[in-house]
């Protein structure tokens, strides 16, 4: 593993995340949004108004394809690009790469749309990138959904080669 992401997974103590990568919750809100003032695609109580992860991911490693009902901006902190690819819910695709380099494309943060199937990857396998994540209203399990890598491609032909390799 490159020497970077060992430096900042024992610096940061981050663990592995289920969806890839390594990562740590650095904030919770402590103020809660009632169950009954979300809207209805939130089941099951209450969340938190805001959470706040690091995320890290380095070498072949990828975040899986997965979705929430909330919102996430994802924040580039250091390392190399990584480029976020999404399928929204009629199929349409876009990407987002978050890096330094804004002569490049690169960008400090990209807003995925709850909903949307997410995953991300490193332009190269010799990398590393660590960025933030932060989900409003929070985030919570009850929201996570890992995507099926033959229900994705079933639903998204013409992005099967994507949905290969980003799905487990």
């Amino acid at each position: 593993m490159n020497q970077g992401a060992k430096y900042w997974i024992e610096k940061l103590a981050l663990d592995r995340h289920p969806e890839g990568g390594y990562y740590r919750e650095t904030y919770r809100s402590g103020e809660r949004i009632a169950a009954e003032a979300l809207p209805g695609r939130y089941d099951r109580g209450e969340r938190a108004f805001s959470t706040a992860i690091y995320f890290l991911l380095a070498g072949e490693d990828f975040s899986a394809f997965h979705r929430l009902r909330s919102d996430e901006i994802w924040h580039f902190y250091a390392g190399d690009p990584l480029t976020v690819h999404v399928l929204d819910e009629t199929g349409g695709y876009s990407r987002c790469t978050l890096g330094r380099n804004g002569e490049n494309g690169e960008v400090f943060q990209c807003v995925i749309p709850r909903g949307g199937w997410f995953g991300a990857m490193l332009e190269s396998p010799d990398s590393f990138a660590l960025v933030g994540c932060t989900v409003a209203p929070g985030f919570d399990f009850r929201d996570f959904e890992m995507g099926n890598r033959a229900e994705l491609v079933r639903l998204f032909p013409e992005h099967r080669s994507l949905i290969e390799k980003l799905t487990r």
